[in-house]
């Protein structure tokens, strides 16, 4: 654990680094799209000057989208490296414990069965409950003291099993065009989000945000070992619910307007953990940082890729996840000289 004025002073200006790359990125995104708009007039629709078109165009059709793609990149980016300070395990993140699969299975029942539309409360509180089952089992399966493989394997049953009960729901259902937009939405996408779904969203991620922010210093002691941290006085069975419960909010309520959006907890963490050091407590702020600039440098990418048909921003992110994801592990074969368990 780095300590001292030169690793402040190093993560000071990686939190500078970060906070302008967003604001960056988020000026890009407001100027991406059909209409490419120079960032002059982004700032100038975004304080109500320039023509109507573009207020419109910027404020109301892509402001929430760089919103969404900001929040839940966030959010995403915090889970993961909350998770791996409470397992103290650097391949922990939602989406490989089948979290974000699980609240889109939640999801996509309560659309199916017509208790829910994709504008209604009850689609994150779905979301937000089956996140936290698929978690809370994962974690009562593996046990406190899981080694590597045994997570890998919990959390792919998991995301297997939540991935067949959501297409048996699909396959049963009666509509097949509502199946079909289902299957799309599935993908993840920020595509035609209105302020409505950034108002669904928010209250849930940022209820999430705060619950794990919370948690800090707790992660700092347990990264000293279950016992050392007791007695420190963290309650670790009181500390896993929290994180828990922080996780399935966040990605819940990402989820129900977004769809499955994989590896970004995964990929961001690992990005900052060289600059800012293994402090889990430092991790945090430039995960979330991290997070948001990959999701929205992703959403900028799907706009200007050419190509006949709409790139949802889901499967760029798990094109670029995945063989993150196999060096992690080769990483991680190495480190344990030859076996993964």
């Amino acid at each position: 654990m780095v300590t001292g004025r030169p690793a402040t002073r190093r993560y000071t200006l990686a939190i500078s680094a970060l906070v302008g790359l967003v604001v960056l990125l988020l000026l890009a995104s407001l100027g991406t799209g059909p209409v490419r708009l120079p960032p002059l007039t982004v700032l100038d629709a975004l304080i109500g000057g320039g023509s109507d078109v573009h207020q419109i165009i910027v404020r109301e059709i892509r402001l929430p989208r760089a919103i969404l793609a900001l929040a839940i990149g966030g959010i995403l980016g915090l889970s993961g490296a909350a998770l791996q300070g409470l397992l103290r395990n650097p391949l922990a993140s939602p989406s490989l414990f089948g979290a974000p699969q699980s609240a889109a299975f939640g999801a996509v029942l309560m659309i199916s069965l017509g208790l829910a539309d994709v504008r209604s409360w009850a689609l994150p509180v779905a979301g937000i409950s089956m996140a936290f089952a698929s978690v809370f089992v994962l974690l009562a399966i593996a046990g406190r003291n899981a080694g590597l493989l045994l997570l890998i394997l919990a959390g792919l049953a998991i995301s297997s099993l939540a991935g067949a009960a959501t297409a048996l729901v699909m396959n049963l259902s009666p509509n097949p065009f509502a199946a079909l937009e289902i299957a799309f939405w599935l993908l993840g996408s920020l595509e035609d989000r209105s302020f409505r779904h950034v108002e669904l969203a928010m209250p849930f991620i940022l209820a999430g945000a705060a619950i794990l922010m919370s948690q800090r210093s707790a992660f700092r002691a347990l990264s000293l070992g279950e016992e050392t941290a007791q007695s420190l006085g963290v309650h670790v069975s009181r500390l896993r619910l929290l994180v828990i419960l922080g996780v399935a909010l966040g990605v819940g309520g990402a989820v129900a307007v977004a769809g499955s959006i994989g590896f970004i907890g995964l990929v961001a963490p690992h990005l900052m953990r060289p600059i800012v050091g293994h402090d889990p407590a430092r991790l945090l702020v430039p995960s979330a940082l991290t997070g948001a600039a990959l999701l929205l440098a992703a959403d900028i990418a799907v706009r200007i890729i050419p190509s006949t048909t709409d790139i949802k921003v889901g499967v760029l992110t798990s094109i670029i996840g995945v063989p993150f994801f196999l060096y992690l592990i080769m990483r991680e074969r190495r480190t344990l000289g030859g076996g993964i368990a």
